[in-house]
């Protein structure tokens, strides 16, 4: 889509620096059409406020870590949670469902059962899905990373499991991370810990992007990473390879950053700027995985200067997606505290999603929302040749 500059930038950062009660009201719904506290009414939700042609999404909560905690499969199970995830968002990804050790648990053994069900509620729901992950360095099979294996028949157990996987969902999904978190921080390839790599040098890279392509010509085939939101080494190393495979015609078509933050650190601030370089390479971008964590006070809950910061931080994101021509794909790893990953792997940290575990909106969901409908008729006007005085 066309970037689109938000008129209110300067409104809603005002509105931001004010007490929490006055960011929620700027952000909420008119007093006319007010909102219950858990409405999915179509004025409500995220997908509906969206332009036309961008695509707002979330990860599907199962598998993984989900598999340790003292609940059943949330996507299966949960009524509620699943009614939200249909109405609220037009893109899904599978949050583990996908992953090697899910999807391919033995050498001969597929088990599509998990994927297969995200697939066919997106059909249901009129969205789109993305594909994650193809190759990567962490959850795969024990049979995988134990096995003793030739570089042929490595090369044979990879080729056969993006040929079989992508083409099953041929024309189901929108985009795929084919190659996922390939680079350390100081921007190295991970030649160490990336059992391809290793085994079958940097090359193997393109051969990914080459079978996903055959396997579904119309799919998006993405890099994607966490710590590339800035314009760093790691950054820069995929920007390089990037350069490298588009010179050789390997079908890289996107760049997307995962966008896990943490209120510990700073904000990246250079984010529209770094997905604008990728965009000049004619690439897609997207954002793929947002989260914005947040060290926990003794009780447990949010302050109201903890939350209005992290609406701030869920907003500049998108604002920073929506201001860049081909960043259409916009996607929250996770919308509810109830199944998110980061207490479990971040002790400390948490309440990093837009709604509480009761599913209650925070103040991250309206700016998300009123930033969606800025975008939405900026582009009407814009349609329609209207210019600003």
């Amino acid at each position: 889509m066309r970037p689109v500059r938000i008129a209110t930038a300067a409104l809603t950062a005002a509105a931001l620096s004010l007490p929490l009660v006055v960011t929620s009201a700027t952000a909420a719904p008119p007093a006319d059409r007010e909102a219950a506290p858990h409405s999915n009414a179509k004025f409500d939700r995220l997908r509906e406020a969206a332009p036309k042609g961008f695509y707002v999404g979330t990860a599907v909560a199962g598998g993984g870590h989900h598999l340790e905690q003292d609940y059943p499969d949330p996507f299966t199970h949960d009524r509620k949670y699943r009614k939200i995830l249909g109405q609220q968002f037009n893109s899904v990804s599978p949050e583990n469902q996908m992953k090697w050790e899910f999807i391919h648990p033995e050498r001969d053994t597929y088990d599509f059962e998990a994927a297969d069900a995200i697939v066919e509620f997106a059909e249901r729901h009129r969205q789109v899905v993305r594909g994650h992950t193809l190759l990567w360095h962490s959850q795969n099979p024990e049979w995988l990373e134990q096995g003793d294996f030739s570089k042929e028949e490595l090369r044979e157990i990879l080729r056969e499991h993006i040929t079989t996987v992508v083409g099953r969902y041929k024309g189901k999904i929108q985009q795929w991370d084919v190659a996922n978190e390939i680079f350390d921080d100081q921007g190295n390839l991970r030649t160490q810990d990336n059992i391809w790599i290793r085994e079958l040098g940097p090359g193997i890279i393109a051969d990914a992007f080459r079978w996903a392509h055959e396997a579904d010509p119309e799919a998006k085939l993405f890099f994607n990473d966490y710590n590339v939101e800035s314009d760093n080494a790691k950054s820069d190393a995929y920007y390089e390879l990037s350069q490298e495979l588009l010179a050789q015609g390997v079908p890289v078509h996107g760049f997307s950053v995962q966008a896990h933050l943490s209120m510990r650190y700073g904000f990246p601030g250079d984010l529209q700027q770094n997905l604008q370089r990728f965009d000049d390479l004619g690439l897609e971008t997207a954002v793929t995985e947002l989260d914005v964590r947040m060290d926990l006070p003794e009780s447990g809950k949010p302050t109201a200067e903890q939350q209005k910061q992290q609406a701030d931080w869920y907003q500049r994101v998108l604002e920073a997606c929506l201001a860049v021509e081909e960043c259409n794909s916009f996607t929250i790893w996770g919308f509810t505290d109830k199944y998110s990953w980061v207490p479990v792997f971040f002790e400390g940290e948490g309440s990093a999603t837009v709604m509480t575990e009761d599913f209650k909106r925070k103040p991250a969901f309206y700016a998300l929302r009123s930033s969606l409908k800025e975008a939405k008729w900026e582009q009407w006007k814009e349609d329609r040749g209207w210019k600003r005085r």
